[in-house]
């Protein structure tokens, strides 16, 4: 059947048991690790260089998107499953551009979920109906008008965007220095530059703009 190693990512405990109880199903797949956050899934990943990162979207300290990102361009030979409640477009469209190579409902789950990990183990992709149906209308030529996803997001480097989240979490200075293993200095320094090149001039200001583009949730 082929063996296959797997990390998955939930912040939601229960989650990760019932996910990991359906993998273990499968002979010659095996749980490489769980991770709580974003962050973590993208340590543990660089750790143990798993075949699949089944990833969740909107958890803490690092979305799964901005880990997805990460994954994706440091350890491209794993291959990362997004696992999520949501299918609107514009997240679709964010799932995409980060290089998941599957989208995978919760609600289908315990339907799909060895045939999308079965499908990424053997190199191909695995979406959803409906994001096929995105895939397939042509949605990637990038043809779309950025209206609903605020254009000013593609200013930001990877580093940017993880402060956005933190800062949009609640975290003080110190909290995201902690967090990223930098001086509150530097930490500063990043909280000033963002909310300058986003044009924010509060907190309430920038914590919109992370809903707005799916960096936290409302």
């Amino acid at each position: 059947m082929g063996s296959m190693r797997v990390v998955v990512a939930d912040d939601h405990e229960i989650v990760r048991r019932g996910l990991c109880s359906l993998i273990k199903e499968h002979p010659g797949w095996e749980i490489a690790a769980e991770a709580a956050d974003g962050r973590e899934a993208v340590e543990k990943t660089r750790e143990l260089k798993p075949d699949v990162t089944v990833m969740d979207i909107s958890m803490p300290s690092m979305n799964g998107l901005e880990a997805t990102r990460q994954i994706v361009k440091d350890h491209p030979e794993t291959k990362v499953l997004v696992l999520t409640m949501h299918e609107s477009d514009p997240i679709i469209r964010d799932v995409l551009d980060a290089g998941a190579r599957g989208y995978l409902l919760k609600t289908d789950a315990g339907r799909d979920l060895v045939s999308a990990l079965e499908a990424l183990r053997r190199d191909k992709t695995f979406f959803t109906s409906k994001v096929a149906q995105v895939v397939l209308d042509g949605y990637l030529k990038r043809d779309f008008e950025p209206s609903e996803v605020d254009t000013r997001r593609g200013r930001l480097t990877p580093r940017q965007r993880e402060i956005v989240q933190l800062l949009a979490e609640g975290k003080s200075s110190k909290e995201v220095a902690v967090a990223l293993g930098i001086s509150v200095k530097t930490a500063e320094t990043h909280r000033a530059n963002v909310m300058r090149r986003l044009e924010c001039h509060s907190v309430s200001e920038l914590v919109r703009y992370a809903i707005r583009n799916h960096i936290i949730e409302a």
